[in-house]
């Protein structure tokens, strides 16, 4: 594995200049593991979760970030203008389409039909900006699951990793 182009990374900084160092660090160490080729061999490595215990996520690569950016605002729409009251939406989360920018990073062990995690930078007044959300579909959801990226990492390694389980490494064996 390698990390992220320094081309990659810029594209990134343009469209998110605010970031997250340690999500950049991150790309630099590994460019994605969401069935991503790397030389001849393809690697697919659940290396992240969310609030849902035993729930593994890929890491998305530089490319498929910047790729997905607008992705949400075309299908999720009406979860941002809560077309729907029984879909729980957390009010921290803007309503406001056109003023939606995330950052896609990360999508379920299913090819992120399940459960997508995004970094938002365009929180409502309730919400903060960085903060880590998480969609989850069937039922539909859209959460808040951590302050900051850093916040978001610091939940996995203070739940020890949990989506990590016996079950889960020989299925990838």
């Amino acid at each position: 594995m390698h990390g992220a182009s320094k081309e990659d990374i810029e594209k990134l900084r343009v469209l998110y200049p605010d970031i997250p160092v340690s999500l950049l660090q991150l790309l630099e160490i590994v460019d994605g593991t969401y069935w991503r080729k790397y030389d001849e061999e393809t690697v697919s490595l659940l290396f992240l979760g969310s609030d849902m215990e035993e729930y593994p996520y890929f890491l998305l690569s530089a490319q498929q970030m910047i790729d997905t950016k607008d992705d949400f605002r075309e299908w999720g729409d009406y979860l941002i203008t809560r077309e729907f009251d029984d879909i729980p939406v957390d009010e921290g989360i803007c309503d406001d389409l056109h003023k939606l920018c995330w950052l896609h990073f990360s999508d379920c062990v299913n090819n992120g039909g399940t459960s997508q995690l995004f970094i938002d930078f365009s929180p409502s007044a309730k919400g903060k900006k960085g903060q880590v959300l998480r969609y989850l579909h069937d039922p539909d959801e859209l959460v808040i699951v951590a302050d900051s990226f850093d916040a978001y990492l610091q939940m996995l390694m203070d739940a020890e990793y949990d989506f990590i389980t016996e079950d889960s490494i020989e299925e990838w064996e």
